[in-house]
């Protein structure tokens, strides 16, 4: 009989978990192969990933056609400073991002996740003005936002136990409130109080669904007119399209749904179909003449190390391709109007507080006694959907899908039994013996 410890034994004794709180936290599942939205276990297990690993994979896991052109990309050039230097994958990538990004975007700017995407932004929004000789220095962001884990995205997201330890170092930011169903006026007035007051840099915002919120939605009617009074005041506009990008509203971006379009966008999980990490934040023109300038002291001076990785870019390239298949359209369209049909019949089962859906994102939010990230209820849920051979991440007491685009209809109907047998853990109507330890969920 082999002693050698299993991989979540070994993992336990080196690693330090996302989101986790290592002291209560189980053994972490020990995954040795994807294919397609199914993942393998070490012990022979298989899950349906309902989550696409954080909203990243796009078409499926190992893709032939991704890992193909990785390969090959990586039998040519791995990498090279792209301070005075370029190659065919960062340019050809950027010519196709511009394509289809919404119009005006002029300019690709590479960094390596969501979190620096929107950091690039905010600098380049500041600086704008600063290069101008405008003085605005203030941000708007909606109260219940998550933009990311670096200081600046962590100053536009909300004010929350995942910031908390740092609150003090955050810079000052304008909340706004989401403009949910019936709140769109307040939500108006807000905005146009602090634009009235002046110095207001930028807006900054989730573009119809904000994710970590619980996929709280609003619609493009009142985005449009928040978008509306920022250019009636010259206030630059972020579209954080770090999760809605890349098909997921329905649409290639969320901010397609709008005739209005912003003046930057972050890119990131998405980008590479989920195989490598990337990230982008485009700009207009007017953004980035405002950086042209003899003075050398008006350059944007932020750049990674991996900035414009060519394997990466490469596999954006893949991952574009396959998104722009007919197919793949058809594959987003079938999973938005399974997901309608859905929602239709469970939002009317007892317990069940709200059914929210837009695209191939469906969200689900049962009654709780509190209705925080930290609800029990989320750690009794993810255990049992782990049972069912589905990963299902809830934030607190809300439920959420958004799946690569390859899942089967087959693949689909036991994510959404999956979640029935959870509406029924709830009443009272199915039993389930939860874990002796638990973990959070992002």
């Amino acid at each position: 009989m082999s002693t050698t410890p299993n991989l979540a034994t070994r993992d336990q004794q080196v690693i330090w978990h996302p989101y986790t709180q290592m002291k209560t936290a189980a053994l972490a599942i020990p995954i040795v192969k994807g294919e397609g939205a199914l993942l393998y276990a070490e012990d022979g297990k298989t899950y349906v990933d309902a989550v696409a690993s954080w909203w990243v994979n796009l078409h499926g896991h190992a893709h032939p056609y991704i890992a193909q052109k990785v390969a090959e990309q990586l039998q040519t050039l791995e990498h090279v400073i792209f301070a005075g230097f370029t190659h065919p994958a960062a340019v050809t990538f950027a010519e196709r991002l511009i394509q289809i990004l919404p119009q005006g975007q002029s300019r690709i700017f590479y960094s390596d996740n969501g979190s620096t995407a929107v950091e690039v932004a905010l600098k380049m929004a500041i600086q704008y003005w600063q290069n101008t000789g405008i003085p605005k220095r203030k941000i708007i962001a909606f109260r219940d936002s998550y933009h990311g884990d670096t200081f600046g995205a962590m100053a536009v997201s909300a004010r929350s136990a995942f910031t908390a330890p740092f609150w003090s170092y955050l810079f000052e930011v304008c909340f706004i409130d989401v403009p949910v169903a019936g709140n769109e006026e307040e939500t108006l007035k807000q905005l146009e109080a602090y634009a009235l007051a002046g110095d207001v840099a930028a807006f900054i915002y989730e573009p119809l669904v904000l994710g970590t919120a619980g996929m709280v939605m609003y619609t493009p009617e009142v985005l449009e007119r928040l978008l509306e009074v920022c250019q009636q005041h010259d206030i630059l506009t972020i579209a954080d399209e770090v999760m809605t990008g890349f098909g997921r509203t329905g649409h290639i971006f969320a901010s397609d749904y709008l005739q209005r379009k912003p003046d930057m966008v972050a890119l990131s999980k998405g980008l590479t179909g989920g195989t490598m990490a990337l990230g982008a934040t485009s700009c207009n023109e007017k953004v980035y003449e405002a950086f042209l300038s003899d003075d050398k002291r008006k350059t944007l001076f932020h750049g990674h190390s991996y900035t414009a990785n060519p394997v990466a870019c490469a596999a954006g390239l893949a991952s574009l391709d396959l998104l722009l298949q007919e197919e793949t359209q058809q594959h987003i369209e079938r999973i938005g109007q399974r997901h309608a049909v859905f929602a239709q019949q469970f939002r009317k089962l007892p317990k069940v507080l709200e059914v929210r859906q837009r695209g191939t994102i469906l969200a689900v939010e049962f009654e709780a006694d509190g209705t925080s990230y930290f609800n029990k209820m989320g750690d009794t849920l993810y255990s049992f959907a782990l049972e069912q051979g589905v990963i299902l991440r809830p934030l607190g007491n809300i439920i959420y899908i958004i799946p690569p685009y390859c899942i089967t209809d087959e693949q689909l109907d036991q994510v959404y039994q999956t979640i029935r047998g959870m509406q029924q853990l709830i009443t009272g109507d199915r039993y389930f013996e939860p874990p002796t330890h638990t973990t959070l969920h992002d």
